[in-house]
Parts: structure tokens; sequence; C-alpha cells
């Protein structure tokens, strides 16, 4: 009897990835801005969480992934670095592999690089 409660315990931990925001919107920059952002998470689960690999739909947008595991109540990052030279809509898919609760988790950047500067001061 008491080795199934174990068993029932063991079968209720895993990590879980909870993000700050899924979507993360560049507004209008110019054509050369800095496209670095970051997608905030934090681990609600009681166990370790481990980002096995994090994709791009794309290769204009770079992912970077923690390194190591994120130990139970610990934020980390995962850095996005979108190609500011290619004039035009945003609007790319960030797909997230880990062992949490939800193993695929799919986040979004959108907005748009104008090619002249001016074009966005006159939005202001």
């Amino acid at each position: 009897m008491a080795v199934i409660a174990l068993v029932s315990f063991a079968a209720h931990a895993q990590a879980n990835i909870e993000f700050k925001d899924d979507t993360i919107n560049y507004g209008q920059i110019a054509k050369g801005s800095d496209g670095v952002r970051s997608f905030e998470f934090t681990n609600t689960g009681n166990e370790p969480l481990i980002i096995s690999d994090v994709k791009s739909s794309c290769g204009c947008t770079v992912p970077e992934k923690p390194k190591g595991p994120i130990q139970p109540g610990e934020s980390s990052v995962i850095k996005v670095k979108y190609d500011t030279k290619r004039v035009g809509k945003i609007r790319k898919t960030i797909t997230v592999y880990s062992n949490a609760t939800e193993p695929i988790k799919a986040l979004k950047i959108k907005g748009e690089v104008l090619a002249d500067k001016s074009v966005l001061e006159k939005t202001k």
C-alpha cells in the first residue's frame, strides 16, 4: 500500500512553464533597430524544468534557450533576435520544447520594420 502512494506522488511531480506573455509586439521599428527581445517565464511546477530545444519558423529569427535546468519557482528568459534589416511585417512563431506539463509551447513575435526612420518619427 505504501508503494502505491509513493508511485502516485511521483506521477504528480512535473515541471510547468508559465510565460509572462506568449506574444511580443515589436510595434513599428526602424530598419536596423535592435531586434533582441525576451520572453520571461517561471517554472511553476515541482520538478526542474529542462528546455530541450527552441526553434523558429524562419532563419530571420534566432531564439536562444536558457542553459541548464530551471528549478521550481525560478524564472528565466528565452531571448529572440529578429533580423531588422528585413523591411515589412513581422509574424513569426518560436516553438519551445521542454519537459513541462505542456511539452510544446508556441510563442509569437509581431510588428513591422519600416524602411525609413522619418516614417517612424511622423507616427509619434
